[in-house]
């Protein structure tokens, strides 16, 4: 071979460097195309699973506000509420010893009695759930029986109830009852003397008329209450009180 065919096959060896570096070049960039095409996924991954939980925590929160809403749930709320309510009722703290509340309120007849009216007297309320039921029939019956006895006593005797006054009126002819009957339609004076309340009949709770008795002194003040009146004997028992005073 001549010198200058062998300076020439001298400069291009397979492994010379140039070549070397071409092929160290083609490598490197194959690899960091093919980490590219790695991390392009990993990165579409991550992002499609991030977006696939931020759809999935407002679903849950969707399904609880949902439940918490539901008609049951409101149902029981309201059962609640209105359980809560019955039990502490419209009652008043009314107690012996405080200022008996004013009332004005209209009566059989067609006149209207308030309070002020019997300023100076000691006076008898009687609060009974219904005319013409056999209880506040019996319980009216026995007032009107010991009307003499009361006004000799310096008493006078109102019955309450929150019958209209035409019933009222009929409940009084009836029985031939000699004691005013006050109309209290708007619950007022009931609430204001505690004689509204809670009651239960057959299971099922409901607000109404609480069978009590107040007697109110010289001075205006309660004498005495009688809750969860026993209609026997509770006429006569309400006289010696007001004698007594």
């Amino acid at each position: 071979m001549s010198k200058k065919s062998r300076k020439k096959s001298s400069k291009t060896p397979s492994g010379s460097p140039t070549a070397t570096t071409k092929s160290a070049k083609t490598r490197a960039s194959t690899q960091t195309r093919s980490a590219k095409t790695q991390r392009t996924p990993a990165r579409k991954s991550a992002a499609t699973i991030a977006k696939a939980g931020s759809h999935k925590a407002p679903s849950k929160q969707l399904k609880s506000s949902k439940s918490a809403f539901s008609p049951a749930a409101v149902k029981s709320g309201l059962e609640s509420g209105l359980k809560s309510g019955l039990k502490s009722g419209l009652k008043s703290g009314l107690a012996e010893g405080q200022k008996a509340p004013a009332f004005r309120l209209p009566r059989d007849g067609g006149d209207v009695v308030t309070l002020a009216d019997y300023a100076g007297r000691k006076l008898v309320l009687f609060f009974y759930p219904r005319a013409d039921t056999p209880g506040c029939t019996r319980e009216a019956i026995d007032f009107t029986r010991l009307a003499g006895a009361f006004a000799a006593a310096g008493t006078a005797v109102l019955g309450i109830s929150a019958d209209p006054l035409k019933a009222q009126e009929k409940f009084r002819d009836k029985h031939k009852l000699g004691v005013p009957l006050i109309s209290d339609e708007t619950h007022e004076m009931l609430e204001a003397y505690g004689a509204w309340g809670e009651k239960s009949m057959y299971g099922k709770s409901f607000l109404g008329i609480l069978r009590t008795t107040i007697l109110v002194g010289t001075d205006g003040k309660v004498a005495r209450i009688w809750r969860d009146v026993r209609v026997d004997g509770h006429a006569d028992e309400v006289l010696e009180a007001a004698r007594s005073l």
